[in-house]
């Protein structure tokens, strides 16, 4: 399949209930840290073992050792206290068949009462230990920069920020000292997961902002990201950004065409490869990839994490040929749509499922570019 990662994944792996046990008796002062670690490190052994036996080209650690796919940042930030508001805006609806399930398991939120700070690293214990065990590539994922505009609170932040940028600049310095040690240990895929652009898309859909303004709602946002992403550009390094619908117990957060945002985002936004949500009709069509810069790779999410019914294999190359209308078939790479796990609960399907799963994404790959 040559040097680009054409069978890609988004990152998040369910986790055993071994491990989610452990983690219960952890908080509750029954066991120590280091055993709660000895459970992450074997479960991330296990599930290293399994991406290999599927053959996906890039492996992680299923972001074993977060509750949630952004909380091993907020968790290593000092400052934080909890907000039962989202840090002054609305909570995410889900939606779907599950949405009942999703709402009643939403997890905490957290604002900025001090000046944010590193208790320890976020992001380099995962990456020394992929390191040391994984047998081919990994990446690591690291939440947006931008989606974290809810940690300023009008009300308990004023004190240390004067406004939600004086904050956004101070977080942004600490992501560059972690990419920098990323870099030093190696780490040849670092990614970018986002639900702020999303959020854009939805308004636009559901008329709460003018098309023609979503780029004004994006210009911040995407120049956060980038400073951070400009940290990621090294030689052998691939950078990705994976645009968000929302992901949790099986159901999903947004709706919309990319179109109202795609000019721009697509075209401003400083990553080699865009992992972009396609497996249902909620996405829209591929006409907005006509903005993807030549060489920039995009990964088509094709096959769906919230539901364990198998997609066909014929459909998803009819997909992808699709798809060549607007971005060269060099150009393009396919993954399932979200994670497996974006919260430690997971999507309600099984293992067995999730290896079907990425099993099919590597026959695809296969077929379509051999």
């Amino acid at each position: 399949m040559g040097n680009i990662i054409r069978a890609d994944q988004v990152g998040s792996l369910l986790r055993p209930e071994s491990l989610l046990a452990k983690r219960r008796q952890f908080e509750a002062g029954a066991v120590s840290a280091e055993a709660l670690r000895e459970e992450e490190d074997q479960a991330i052994r296990d599930v290293l073992t399994l991406q290999k036996e599927t053959g996906i080209q890039v492996v992680s650690d299923g972001e074993f050792r977060r509750a949630a796919w952004g909380s091993g940042l907020t968790s290593s930030l000092s400052g934080l206290v909890p907000s039962g508001d989202g840090g002054g805006q609305k909570a995410r609806r889900w939606h779907g068949a599950h949405s009942d399930v999703a709402e009643e398991t939403v997890p905490q939120h957290y604002v900025a009462a001090e000046k944010i700070g590193l208790t320890h690293s976020f992001a380099t214990a995962e990456a020394e230990f992929l390191k040391k065990n994984a047998s081919g590539p990994f990446k690591i994922t690291i939440p947006s920069p931008s989606m974290f505009t809810r940690l300023f609170h009008s009300e308990i932040s004023k004190d240390v920020y004067s406004d939600v940028n004086e904050l956004l600049d101070d977080l942004v310095k600490l992501y560059q000292g972690e990419i920098e040690a990323l870099h030093k240990i190696g780490v040849p895929y670092l990614q970018l997961d986002s639900l702020r652009y999303i959020d854009t898309i939805q308004a636009a859909h559901t008329g709460d902002i003018n098309p023609a303004d979503a780029r004004g709602t994006l210009e911040r946002l995407v120049e956060i990201d980038n400073r951070v992403l400009g940290s990621m550009k090294r030689e052998g390094v691939t950078r990705g950004v994976h645009i968000c619908r929302g992901n949790h117990r099986s159901s999903w957060g947004a709706e919309g065409s990319y179109e109202s945002v795609a000019e721009y985002l697509l075209g401003q936004v400083d990553t080699d490869r865009f992992l972009m949500e396609f497996d249902t009709d909620r996405a829209g069509g591929f006409e907005p990839l006509r903005f993807v810069p030549k060489g920039k790779v995009v990964v088509l999410g094709l096959i769906t994490t919230k539901v364990g019914d198998l997609e066909d294999v014929d459909y998803l190359c009819k997909r992808i040929d699709e798809a060549t209308k607007f971005v060269p078939l060099e150009d393009l790479a396919i993954s399932p749509q979200c994670g497996f796990a974006s919260t430690e609960l997971g999507n309600l399907i099984t293992v067995d499922d999730e290896r079907r799963k990425l099993e099919l994404v590597v026959e695809v790959a296969r077929k379509v570019w051999g």
